[in-house]
């Protein structure tokens, strides 16, 4: 019988973006945290769209860049790679390692699909302490979440069974729209209460019960 693969989104699902990306907007800007974070999450996938080649630690330096002039702020030279130098220590969400290790231990192989750069997701699987089969960072492949790229190399680079796989995130938008575009299982890691359609295959609070979720939605047939 075929691995069972669970494929995950890392910033907002396992590591706690919004804490990481917010700190360092209030140091750099100054402000209001949330307003800032607002504002970011509206500008960052305008600038992956208008250059999908763009690697990650580019697309925060220039996002960042387009809310220091909207709020008429000179940035120090310093301060231009804050995000990507800060994103290493961003902190994961405390019931992450445990269901990751909980996965594994039920027999699941891990892999990241992530709007991201190979050094910032390594750096960050290191820091939760539990090993990925198969990390698909963006920069790796020319494409970003929402769109299908990261899926196609997935398939390509695991040859994973499609009837034996679930995709978990936290991003309506990047993950679970097109999941349901591709017709694959997801289970949406709803963090922030939000409401969006299309609907995903299940919805959790956090990632405590993915395990027996993930399970339901593929058994375990050894």
């Amino acid at each position: 019988m075929s691995d069972r693969w669970a494929t995950f989104d890392c910033y907002g699902t396992l590591v706690d973006w919004n804490a990481g990306i917010g700190r360092e907007l209030v140091r750099v800007l100054g402000g209001d945290e949330a307003e800032l974070l607002a504002r970011y999450h509206e500008l960052e996938p305008q600038v992956q769209a208008r250059d999908p080649a763009m690697p990650y630690r580019q697309v925060m330096a220039t996002v960042l860049e387009e809310l220091a002039r909207e709020r008429g702020v000179e940035l120090d030279d310093a301060d231009r790679d804050a995000l990507g130098r800060s994103l290493p220590s961003w902190p994961f969400f405390p019931e992450v390692p445990d269901a990751l290790r909980e996965l594994r231990a039920r027999g699941w192989k891990l892999a990241a699909l992530t709007n991201s750069d190979p050094d910032l997701i390594e750096a960050s699987v290191e820091a939760m302490g539990v090993p990925f089969d198969l990390l698909i960072p963006a920069s790796s492949i020319g494409s970003y979440k929402p769109a299908h790229g990261h899926w196609e190399a997935f398939w390509e680079q695991s040859g994973a069974d499609r009837s034996r796989y679930v995709h978990i995130a936290q991003s309506h938008f990047h993950d679970i729209v097109p999941a349901n575009e591709l017709g694959l299982p997801s289970i949406w890691i709803n963090r922030l209460g939000e409401t969006g359609e299309p609907p995903p295959t299940r919805e959790l609070p956090d990632l405590t019960r993915a395990p027996d979720v993930a399970d339901e939605l593929v058994p375990d047939s050894r």
